[in-house]
């Protein structure tokens, strides 16, 4: 089971107004809005997929890593590994 099981909804909604934001974002290109306009909609398109990336890191931490640290061993060791990858895909993006 993954560790997000108990707050899929909440991410499957959050990620169906992410991808509404996106369509109005094309939406308003096609229509030629203002640029500064277009730009204040991408900020929050990317700040509601902070927020989802976000919530899935916390659940992957408290569930998958705290299993596997549990564990010890070579399967810590990968999942911590991966765990600070996407820490610093986070960060740089």
């Amino acid at each position: 089971m993954n560790g997000y099981a108990g707050n899929k909804d909440d991410l499957l909604k959050r990620l169906s107004r992410a991808e509404g934001q996106v369509r109005g974002i094309a939406r308003m290109v096609d229509n030629d809005k203002y640029c500064i306009d277009i730009l204040t909609q991408v900020s929050a398109a990317t700040s509601a997929l902070e927020t989802v990336a976000l919530s899935l890191l916390a659940d992957h931490l408290s569930h998958c890593v705290a299993e596997a640290a549990a564990e010890g061993g070579p399967v810590a060791e990968e999942k911590i590994r991966e765990a600070n990858e996407a820490i610093a895909r986070l960060v740089r993006s």
